[in-house]
């Protein structure tokens, strides 16, 4: 960990979030970490098939990092395997799309780099652990993920009252822009109208009460899916490109959380270009 100027050399784990290309033979290594939040950094030769730690440099892995503190990007000078995340994902690709759709808001929902980003980066590792332990739908701890991940951001939807009046009956929509559900008195042309199990069902999903989320219904998995990508990409200056790679349908509520947004769920562009992980 950075302490002051002088220090050069410092330690850190965290999750290799994604990597882009760097010259010949280097990458350019985001990595959201315990201590330092999200960095970018460079790493020397690991493009090369003799690279002693290339493999250890890939999206999805727990590392632990030592790394040379530069003007620029910092230098990766070792790296040592925490957990191959990957290993587990990469057959599967429902949880891999998933997966890859967590490590992408990861990056966008941490502040600037080097700010320290603690909590989202214990979410994140979870959530992994959670995908690779296949012990839940994909669907679900990926929905899971993004809710607590916006918790944390400060964007929270309000489930369990009205985000208006704050009353706790009666909820009988969601609007996005307004911060959630809302009751029959303060619901608005073109919210969502969402079916009661499903706001409990992302109520669940936002507590870890896994048992009442493993049991629910599919149409209301379906359906609390939209809800949650609609909201998240609202509240981004960019959608989340991976999530159009999820396999799921939005459904009829999906759909008009969608109307809420200018460009619909999964159809908001991102401007930046960079290499797919």
């Amino acid at each position: 960990m950075r302490q002051n100027e002088r220090v050069t050399l410092y330690r850190d784990e965290g999750v290799v979030l994604r990597t882009q290309k760097l010259g010949e033979a280097d990458r350019i290594v985001t990595v959201l970490t315990r201590r330092s939040g999200r960095i970018r950094a460079a790493a020397k030769g690991v493009r090369k098939t003799r690279s002693r730690f290339g493999a250890r440099l890939e999206p999805f892995t727990h590392v632990d990092l030592q790394l040379y503190e530069r003007r620029s990007l910092d230098l990766i000078t070792q790296a040592e395997t925490v957990r191959p995340y990957g290993e587990a994902l990469v057959t599967d690709y429902p949880r891999y799309t998933a997966g890859t759709a967590m490590l992408e808001t990861a990056e966008r929902l941490t502040a600037e780099e080097g700010e320290p980003a603690l909590r989202q980066f214990l979410l994140l590792v979870g959530g992994l652990r959670t995908l690779a332990e296949r012990r839940h739908d994909p669907r679900l701890v990926l929905d899971a993920y993004l809710l607590r991940s916006l918790s944390v951001a400060g964007w929270a939807p309000a489930l369990d009252e009205c985000c208006r009046c704050g009353a706790r009956g009666g909820l009988r929509g969601f609007a996005i822009a307004a911060g959630g559900a809302v009751c029959g008195n303060c619901r608005r042309p073109g919210a969502a109208t969402p079916a009661p199990p499903t706001l409990a069902l992302m109520l669940a999903l936002l507590r870890g009460d896994w048992e009442y989320a493993d049991a629910s219904e599919q149409r209301h998995r379906v359906e609390a899916s939209g809800l949650v990508a609609a909201y998240l990409q609202w509240h981004l200056e960019h959608g989340i490109r991976s999530l159009r790679h999820v396999e799921r349908d939005t459904g009829p509520a999906g759909d008009a959380a969608a109307r809420e947004t200018p460009d619909g769920v999964g159809t908001i562009e991102d401007d930046t270009t960079r290499e797919r992980v």
